[in-house]
């Protein structure tokens, strides 16, 4: 089976020509990075450094704790941290590489200084409705499982396979198993297991990057999830939607880091008949709550995050943000399931 290109002949030329001509490349990802923003930052440095480039990665603000073993992760600069220094690296770019959003706000605190640059931007992501403006080269695939499998079959078709290290494989991978929950949602399609055959041939243990990424929690996240599901979960539609919330104080209370409320939106799914989960966090930097939704089948998440959360995503998994007290945001959580009701059930 071969993989089918995803650029046009025209796109491909346009995009080596712009590789060719750049000697200092930054590569950029969303706020709150997760494991596909951070493996194909990592995934394509590792591609662009073989053909002699400079590549920095820039990120608004830093990943969590359990992807800090993937290689490359402890170059990468954080702009929240240095914004001095990381503007002046994102200043003297010849290129930028915006991957896994294609919406400048995904930056936030980043977003004046990228665009602000003079640099040429190329833009590879898998998310809806493209911002066509962000740079002069958009490419979108909304269809793929993750922004990590746009980027190795790019650079499959550049020719770049046979020179991928196995670092930058594993971190592809990484990425493409986080964002289809370890391949158990979007990732239905064969070509994605003819990926992950053509990546193994570079020599990783991929149980191993399991263990990594989801075998790492503290006792106190693990606590924390008992707390969340005997205390905190609500269940609304005939339980066929849930809602949980968590405060600083909780999160204070249970010793939270970075990356402990990872997959717990995924849980309530467990439940026979649910359809929908809805997870509403106090963000520990900014006065937000933070909105995680996941759900099952047809029901499309993204279009109630869109409406009622001010985000948007993928059909089965998005994401948003309301502001401040989490009072409010249970309110506003209750209003999208009375009003998705019917679809719910």
């Amino acid at each position: 089976m071969e993989l089918s290109p995803l650029l046009s002949g025209n796109q491909l030329s346009s995009l080596m020509q712009t590789i060719r001509q750049s000697k200092r490349i930054v590569i950029c990802a969303h706020r709150s990075p997760d494991g596909d923003a951070v493996g194909s930052s990592l995934g394509l440095a590792d591609y662009l450094q073989t053909l002699g480039k400079q590549v920095q990665v820039v990120l608004p603000n830093p990943f969590p704790d359990f992807l800090r073993w993937m290689p490359g992760s402890h170059l990468v600069q954080f702009y929240i941290h240095h914004e001095r220094q990381a503007t002046r690296i994102i200043d003297q770019a010849d290129l930028i590489v915006c991957l896994d959003f294609s919406q400048p706000g995904r930056l936030q605190e980043m977003s004046v200084a990228v665009q602000r640059a003079k640099a040429e931007k190329v833009v590879i992501d898998h998310h809806l409705d493209p911002d066509l403006k962000l740079g002069s080269q958009v490419y979108c695939f909304p269809n793929l499982s993750s922004t990590c499998e746009a980027v190795f079959r790019i650079i499959c078709q550049l020719g770049g396979f046979d020179s991928l290290s196995k670092a930058g494989a594993i971190c592809l991978y990484t990425g493409m198993m986080t964002d289809t929950g370890g391949f158990t949602y979007n990732s239905s399609r064969p070509e994605i297991f003819e990926i992950i055959s053509m990546l193994l041939t570079k020599g990783f243990d991929k149980d191993k990057i399991y263990r990594n990424v989801f075998h790492v929690f503290s006792i106190d996240r693990l606590r924390l999830t008992g707390y969340i599901l005997y205390e905190k979960l609500l269940f609304f539609a005939q339980g066929k939607a849930s809602v949980f919330t968590l405060s600083r104080e909780e999160m204070q209370r249970f010793h939270f880091i970075r990356g402990d409320a990872e997959g717990l939106v995924n849980m309530p799914l467990q439940v026979k008949g649910m359809r929908l989960s809805i997870s509403l966090r106090e963000d520990t930097e900014r006065d937000v709550v933070r909105v995680s939704l996941r759900s099952t089948d047809d029901f499309p998440c993204n279009r109630m995050a869109e409406e009622f959360f001010n985000g948007g995503g993928h059909l089965n998994a998005s994401g948003g943000e309301l502001p401040f007290p989490l009072s409010e945001a249970v309110k506003t959580a209750e209003r999208a399931i009375e009003a998705y009701r019917e679809m719910l059930g």
